[in-house]
């Protein structure tokens, strides 16, 4: 039996993708959680082949979740599976260390197959977003960048963004303003819109 962790914060959606998958004959659904930081607990304690991670997440993005189980445990192939098809999510969930990649409007037969596939060892990509993130290029932003404006998304000031970080007032000004030339924006809250359309956030 492959052995997979479902993470899902909608209830109803969790439920329905358990019940399908529990229906086939090689797949058991051994842990279902509903927050990105029940993810590394839940795979420590269950040992799942598989983990079918959502990105947007409470607590933790699957993303960043993806990136402990790599370090954590290896033996456990990681899926993303997102309603939210940008070309930077697939780029990061690839640098995370996720084994495929696949949005959720798809048939259930297509997700066990890829979650077959995965375990396998293959790499696993719905093939309109791999052409969509080839032609969108990398994401401009550094690390820093993407923390600055990640920390201005529900629109706190320079100060606020300043405290949260650790940083100077005039150092997350030039992350900002780095950031907003980067996004070819206006203003911080036209970058953060824009990164997030990439999936750069």
């Amino acid at each position: 039996m492959i052995k997979v962790l479902l993470a899902e914060d909608q209830r109803m959606m969790r439920g329905a993708l358990a019940l399908l998958l529990d229906l086939e004959a090689d797949i058991e659904v051994v842990a279902q959680v509903g927050a990105g930081d029940e993810i590394l607990p839940a795979a420590l304690a269950a040992r799942p082949d598989v983990a079918l991670l959502d990105i947007e997440l409470p607590g933790l993005s699957g993303l960043d979740a993806a990136a402990e189980l790599r370090a954590r445990c290896p033996g456990t192939r990681v899926l993303i599976l997102t309603t939210f098809g940008r070309p930077g999510y697939l780029r990061r969930a690839m640098e995370a260390g996720a084994g495929g990649f696949l949005v959720k409007d798809g048939p259930v037969e297509d997700l066990a197959a890829a979650i077959r596939r995965v375990l396998a060892g293959e790499t696993v990509i719905d093939p309109a977003l791999a052409a969509a993130a080839l032609s969108a290029g990398p994401n401009p932003l550094t690390a820093r960048e993407r923390d600055v404006l990640g920390a201005a998304v529900d629109g706190a000031t320079v100060h606020d963004i300043a405290a949260k970080l650790h940083l100077s007032e005039s150092t997350v000004r030039n992350y900002l303003s780095a950031a907003i030339g980067k996004t070819g924006t206006r203003n911080r809250m036209e970058a953060v819109r824009a990164a997030r359309r990439q999936g750069w956030l």
